[in-house]
C-alpha cells in the first residue's frame, strides 16, 4: 500500500496559492483515478483506490501546512504504512515554476510542513516530490509569497507541472522511487 499525501492549507481562500500545489496534485490524481476524497480521517480528506494492483491512499491534511505531521503520523499508523511507502508532495521555492524533483529522503530544506512531518514520524527517510513554485522575490516575505496566487504567465506552466507530478506519482506507485527519479528528475 502506498500513502500519497499532498501538502497545502484547507479552505477556498488558499486553493490557488503556491503553497497548495500539493493539494492540486492530489486533486488531479483523484479525478484521473476516479477516487473520491470524501472520507474524513486523521485530520485529513482522503480516498482509497488501486493502481495496477497496488492499493493507494490519497490524502490532503486539513491541519494547515505547518502542522501536517500530526495528520501524516496518524495516517501512517492507521494504514500501517512504512516510511518508504509514504510519498509527500509539496511546493518548493528553490525550484523554478514547472520543475519537479523526487528524492527518496532528505532534510526539510526549510519547508515547515515537511519539518512537521519529520518531527512527528521521527525521521526523514521517506520519499518526497517537490513541485517548483519559483523563488521568492527579495522584496516579499516568504509567507506572503507562498500564500500568493501564480502569476498569469505561470498558470499554464504550473498546470503542466501538476500533471507531470501526477505521472511521477503513478510511476512511484507502480515502479518505485528509483525509476520515478530516473524518469522525472
Amino acid at each position: 500500500m502506498k500513502l500519497i499525501v499532498g501538502l497545502g492549507n484547507p479552505g477556498s481562500s488558499y486553493a490557488a496559492t503556491r503553497h497548495n500545489v500539493g493539494f492540486r496534485v492530489i486533486n488531479f490524481l483523484a479525478k484521473k483515478l476516479a477516487i473520491s476524497l470524501d472520507t474524513r480521517r486523521c485530520w485529513s480528506r482522503l480516498g482509497n483506490g488501486e493502481v495496477a494492483g497496488e492499493k493507494i491512499v490519497l490524502a490532503r491534511p486539513g491541519t494547515y501546512m505547518n502542522l501536517s505531521g500530526k495528520a501524516v503520523a496518524c495516517l501512517m499508523n492507521r494504514y500501517q504504512a512504512s516510511r518508504p511507502d509514504l510519498l509527500v508532495v509539496m511546493d518548493d521555492t528553490d525550484l523554478e515554476v514547472g520543475r519537479i524533483r523526487l528524492r527518496p529522503r532528505g532534510s526539510s530544506g526549510g519547508h515547515r510542513g515537511l519539518a512537521s512531518i519529520i518531527e512527528h514520524i521521527g525521521g526523514s527517510d521517506f520519499p518526497r516530490l517537490r513541485v517548483g513554485v519559483g523563488m521568492c522575490p527579495p522584496q516579499l516575505a516568504m509567507v506572503d509569497y507562498v500564500l500568493s496566487a501564480f502569476d498569469p504567465e505561470e498558470v499554464e506552466i504550473i498546470q503542466q507541472s501538476v500533471e507531470r507530478a501526477a505521472s511521477a506519482v503513478m510511476t512511484f506507485v507502480t515502479e518505485g522511487i528509483e525509476k520515478a527519479m530516473n524518469m522525472y528528475n
